[in-house]
C-alpha cells in the first residue's frame, strides 16, 4: 500500500513539473512573439505589463490543465502547485538577472493571477481527464 501512495505522490510531482515546463515553453514562445510584433509595429510599449501579466496567466491556466487531466483529483492544490512553482521561478530568475528583487503593486498582481489561474486550471484539468 504504501509503495502506491509513494508512486502517485511521484507521479503528482512529475505531472507538475510538466505542467510547469510547458507553461515556461508557451511564455517564452508567446513573449518572443509579442517581442516581434512590438518591435515590428506601432504598438506601444505601455501594452507590456497587460501582455505579460496576461501571457503568464494563460500559460499557468494551460500547463496546469495539462497537468491535472491525468491525476484526477486535488486539481485546485496541483494546479496552485503549477502556478506557485511558476511564480516562484521567475521570481528568482529575475531577481538573479536583474540583481535584485522588487516588489510592487505588479508582482502582487502577477502572483495572484498566477495562483488564481493555476486553481482554476487544475479544475479544469481535473473535470476534462475525468471524462
Amino acid at each position: 500500500m504504501n509503495n502506491i501512495k509513494k508512486t502517485d505522490k511521484n507521479n503528482n510531482v512529475y505531472l507538475i513539473l510538466k505542467g510547469f515546463i510547458i507553461s515556461i515553453i508557451l511564455s517564452v514562445i508567446s513573449i518572443l512573439i509579442y517581442a516581434i510584433i512590438l518591435v515590428n509595429t506601432d504598438v506601444q510599449e505601455s501594452t507590456i505589463k497587460p501582455v505579460i501579466t496576461t501571457i503568464t496567466g494563460i500559460s499557468i491556466l494551460i500547463g496546469s490543465s495539462i497537468s491535472c487531466l491525468k491525476i484526477k483529483k486535488n486539481g485546485i492544490v496541483n494546479g496552485i502547485c503549477v502556478g506557485g512553482i511558476y511564480i516562484l521561478s521567475l521570481y528568482i530568475l529575475s531577481s538573479i538577472a536583474l540583481c535584485g528583487f522588487s516588489f510592487n503593486i505588479n508582482s502582487i498582481i502577477i502572483i495572484i493571477v498566477g495562483l488564481i489561474l493555476g486553481a482554476l486550471g487544475g479544475i479544469i484539468g481535473v473535470n476534462i481527464g475525468n471524462r
